[in-house]
């Protein structure tokens, strides 16, 4: 069952770049926490959806269930062409938004103030409103436009979080390192999680210098 409007909302989009497990992992996490979660997924992103994960998503109605492997509770569904949505309106209490993955074309558009959708409609809300907005590109090389773009995100008080795995955590899997891109958002959102382990920093032993 949706919760009641006095718990905090978070938006996640999900648009066409690599990287569709990253939306996935982070939905399951956060269908486990007392939020209620605005899920909007791009056209394109449906396109990537089924190219990586084999599941087939239609963007008027997905099946959220096979996306995540379970049916949520705390999830409510928006056509990314719904821009009378009510996470379009800046009156809707949305606590942040995660773009995850984020497209060029979606960075670059927010970037520029072009909202011609419901995930850059609703990622223009969080920043002209001083909202936590935490944009996931995944892209390589990048070019200067893109480059310029996520500045100009960033000097707007936008989180650039690429999804550029580290290896500290000594990963085994892929899942492992699924994780830590998806435990650097929660970081962000300051959101506890035990996806990975907290560094407490490493001794060394110093050799006497002779």
């Amino acid at each position: 069952m949706y919760k009641d409007i006095c718990v905090e909302n978070i938006l996640v989009g999900i648009t066409g770049a690599s990287g569709a497990i990253y939306a996935q992992r982070l939905l399951q996490i956060l269908c486990k926490m007392e939020y209620n979660l605005h899920v909007s997924i791009s056209d394109a992103s449906a396109l990537v959806i089924k190219h990586e994960l084999g599941i087939d998503v239609t963007c008027n109605y997905p099946n959220l269930t096979q996306f995540l492997g379970y049916t949520p509770d705390n999830v409510i569904y928006y056509n990314n062409m719904d821009i009378g949505a009510t996470i379009a309106s800046s009156r809707y209490p949305i606590k942040a938004m995660v773009i995850v993955p984020c497209s060029m074309n979606t960075l670059c558009s927010i970037a520029h103030g072009i909202s011609s959708n419901l995930i850059q409609r609703a990622a223009s809300i969080t920043i002209k409103e001083g909202r936590k907005l935490v944009v996931v590109p995944r892209e390589t090389p990048l070019s200067a436009i893109h480059l310029e773009a996520m500045l100009k995100l960033s000097s707007l008080g936008a989180c650039i979080l690429p999804a550029m795995p580290g290896f500290y955590h000594n990963p085994k899997t892929l899942a492992d390192q699924v994780n830590f891109i998806v435990a650097k958002i929660l970081d962000v959102l300051n959101i506890k999680h035990t996806l990975i382990p907290e560094w407490h920093g490493e001794e060394y032993t110093h050799a006497a210098v002779t």
